[in-house]
């Protein structure tokens, strides 16, 4: 099949010819007549700048399109770090559209997912004029399951009028969609409960069992995907579905030439996650909710199922009322808590008790001989968690234990088992049939230097690229470290941050991101600026992370034009606040992951023993990571202009220091409040 397309004054032809059987799928190599010229592409006159509104010249965008290009060509992997305003998402698109073979996008956000496939694909494509199709894949939990959803119109048990009202409206929207994506349906808020029950998870899904398979959405995302040229799917999904090959999702993977991830700086958390065995009370909760509905609806004239289901559900309360403080804990820590050994080994019972029950009442129904099996599923995940023999790290030349731990959350207990590094995992993922990994993000090297994330994921041959931001971060931007402050570990450092932070707030006039390494100091702060807020009479608008839902707050914070915004993790990294409305943002202390982190601290102990230095190869390049994102929410366009102010004396103080701020956008450095003053006036 050959093909011949003009796009300006790039003339090229996709051939494919057959090259042989991977994991039962035919695979094609693309081979191009003529090699697309990337230069021209990309040039101020070409179809690009052309086609596209708002398009600019970048030198580092070129060059880093031209990396992608050979890292596709070669089937290499290719790391590459791409300051703010780079445009690495065209830098990337262009060449893997031009290859010619199917490509998988991942994505580290569903907002990021849906911009790709709604409106930057789309773009790139059309300038190029290319017939190459597109599709979005999510997670099933995107999706209205018709079985769910009708179990759950006849037997749900909503937690408020509004959830009623949400769920008919899931009703009406599932039979006018053609996708049943939930991000489609505006009556509905993202987090309503009623989506809860509407959408299935890996555990309930019945599968080619389920009566509703033809109508159902996942399945139709998923053949979607299958036959277009491009799919963007986000790493959570590519883990759970890709990397483990669970639900058939593996499909994709072995007819694919290029993979891209996009905010590959998530790729070691998420893949820990996804590497990792976990059971916890959310589980059991979501078991115990099923077989409740599923009992109404095929065994309503057995009631023992229903009394097992519930004394289930106390028992798994309980155990989370066990637990008087939320936080992680080590082995050694959860054995000091006999309460809640005593209460898990009494979950245990009642789960063996509701598996009983289940067993019996089984054969009535596909729903419940589904529930029996994820109840089995979690009696075994439970059993395991507590045979484990866990060591401190193991030696050089063992592999290493997986690291046993609790975590405790306001919502229930789920308890781990985490490899002590996802890098051998993962590189087994990168084996087999030959295609390019591109990985690609702002924030991925300390320095110049890539070490810390080539060892993350196992990437030892990868080849690498940095290119600097366009930005005129020396004209538009200011760092302020202000003078005298304590150490980040006084009692009363909250305190200090908000006295040193004041003066910059109120030159600023508002306008600011204050972000916190913990929701303990979030919230402490939150406090002290509404308290000087009111003193000073201001109209200075005050928003906190969780007083509504992160897209609402961004909303609030633009149209205000003058408020400030206290908050923690999920705000330091994929917000975009364009313009004036952002002119300042305060970091309270430099993000050192808390060292008796249970994980951390084994990784932490591992390389200790093993001669090498944790805090140099570890806990420092994190936390550089983790500061180059926060401090690129502050300027996102040529135009912005304004302060990032760090409190945390340590960048000054401290040796180590120097590594931090010269990983920082190459602003002017001042401790000076005057200096931040001048800059903000002018």
């Amino acid at each position: 099949m050959t093909s011949g397309k003009k796009v300006g004054i790039v003339v090229f032809c996709r051939v494919y010819p057959p090259i042989g059987l991977t994991d039962g799928v035919l695979a094609f190599a693309p081979i191009m007549a003529v090699k697309p010229d990337i230069d021209r592409i990309f040039a101020a006159d070409g179809p690009l700048a052309r086609t596209i509104p708002g398009y600019r010249l970048r030198e580092q965008q070129i060059a880093m399109a031209r990396e992608v290009q050979a890292a596709i060509e070669a089937n290499r992997l290719l790391i590459a770090e791409a300051g703010t305003g780079t445009g690495k998402t065209f830098a990337y698109l262009a060449p893997a559209l031009l290859s010619g073979g199917k490509v998988i996008v991942s994505t580290g956000t569903k907002t990021l997912q849906d911009q790709l496939f709604n409106r930057d694909l789309p773009m790139v494509r059309d300038a190029l004029g290319i017939p190459v199709t597109i599709a979005l894949l999510k997670g099933r939990s995107n999706y209205v399951c018709p079985h769910h959803l009708d179990r759950a119109l006849t037997g749900g048990k909503l937690n408020s009028r509004a959830e009623v009202v949400h769920l008919h409206a899931i009703a009406r929207f599932s039979k006018s969609t053609a996708s049943g994506d939930k991000a489609e349906c505006s009556d509905v808020p993202e987090d309503s409960g009623a989506w809860h029950l509407a959408t299935s998870t890996r555990e309930n899904c019945l599968g080619q069992e389920c009566a509703h398979v033809k109508e159902c959405f996942v399945l139709a995302a998923r053949r979607e995907a299958l036959l277009a040229d491009v799919v963007v799917v986000n790493h959570h999904l590519f883990f759970a579905d890709v990397m483990l090959k669970d639900d058939g999702m593996g499909e994709l993977l072995p007819s694919c030439n290029t993979v891209v991830f996009d905010e590959a700086h998530q790729l070691p958390e998420v893949a820990g996650l996804f590497f990792s065995e976990s059971v916890g009370t959310g589980q059991l909760l979501d078991l115990v909710r099923d077989t409740k509905l599923e009992g109404i609806a095929a065994a309503k004239d057995y009631a023992p199922l229903q009394d097992a289901a519930k004394a289930l559900e106390k028992a798994a309360k309980d155990l989370r009322l066990a637990f008087r403080h939320e936080g992680r804990l080590a082995t050694a820590q959860w054995l000091q808590h006999p309460q809640a050994i005593e209460a898990l080994a009494h979950l245990q019972v009642m789960l063996d008790e509701m598996s009983r029950h289940l067993e019996s009442q089984a054969g009535r129904s596909e729903g419940l001989a589904n529930c029996l099996r994820r109840c089995g599923e979690l009696v075994l995940l439970l059993r395991h968690w507590q045979s484990e023999k866990v060591g401190a790290g193991g030696t050089a030349d063992d592999e290493d234990p997986p690291v046993r731990w609790v975590e405790v959350t306001s919502y229930g207990v789920s308890f781990n088992l985490t490899p002590l590094s996802v890098a051998p995992i993962f590189r087994k993922q990168l084996e087999g049939h030959p295609r390019a990994w591109i990985f690609t993000s702002a924030t991925l090297a300390v320095g110049n230097d890539f070490t810390h994330y080539r060892e993350a994921l196992g990437l030892a041959d990868a080849v690498t690229g940095r290119w600097d931001s366009p930005f005129d971060y020396p004209n538009n931007g200011l760092l302020y470290c202000p003078t005298g402050m304590p150490d980040p570990n006084h009692p009363e450092y909250s305190e200090a941050v908000v006295a040193a932070a004041w003066p910059t707030i109120r030159a600023s006039n508002g306008r600011a991101f204050v972000l916190c390494t913990s929701l303990r100091a979030m919230r402490r702060i939150h406090e002290l600026l509404e308290t000087r807020i009111a003193a000073a009479g201001l109209e200075m608008p005050l928003m906190m992370q969780g007083q509504g839902a992160k897209t609402e707050l961004l909303d609030r914070f633009r149209q205000l034009g003058n408020a400030v915004l206290v908050a923690s993790q999920s705000f330091w990294e994929g917000v975009d606040v364009r313009g004036e409305a952002l002119s300042l943002v305060v970091i309270d202390k430099l993000p050192f992951a808390p060292p008796d982190d249970p994980v951390l601290a084994v990784r932490i102990d591992t390389l200790k023993r093993r001669g090498r230095n944790a805090f140099f190869e570890v806990q420092l390049p994190r936390a550089v990571i983790s500061m180059k994102q926060g401090a690129g929410r502050l300027i996102r366009d040529e135009t912005d202009r304004g302060v990032l102010m760090v409190c945390d004396p340590r960048m000054v103080d401290k040796p180590y220091g120097r590594r931090i701020w010269q990983s920082l956008p190459p602003m002017r450095r001042t401790r000076e409040i005057g200096d931040v003053e001048a800059f903000l006036e002018t």
